[in-house]
């Protein structure tokens, strides 16, 4: 599960997906599998979380890696490109950002 503390030296990626309703599951399948298969246990990998919007036509990914390094490492792998390539099919867009941790609150 995700921690999120500003004083935590990880690095934060959140991916926003774009999809229609109706590939929608399909494409949660698909990161889900991503994750439970491969992304999960590459090193540096610490947590994820996947979030559908109400209108299933967004899926924004929450993760965390040790460092900005290990992310890279696990984008670059051919396993992740060609998973990459079938997703990217399934969706409008979608767009890997790298943030850190401002602020927390609650």
């Amino acid at each position: 599960m995700p921690t999120i503390a500003k004083a935590a030296d990880i690095q934060t990626v959140i991916t926003t997906f774009e999809m229609t309703p109706g590939t929608c599951q399909d494409l949660l399948d698909a990161l889900t599998e991503a994750y439970a298969e491969f992304i999960s246990l590459q090193p540096g990998f610490i947590s994820a979380g996947l979030h559908v919007n109400d209108a299933q036509t967004r899926i924004a990914n929450y993760s965390q890696w040790r460092r900005r390094e290990d992310f890279l490492a696990m984008l670059r792998t051919q396993e992740m490109r060609d998973r990459n390539r079938k997703i990217h099919e399934l969706c409008r867009s979608f767009e890997p950002v790298m943030y850190d941790v401002a602020e927390t609150f609650g």
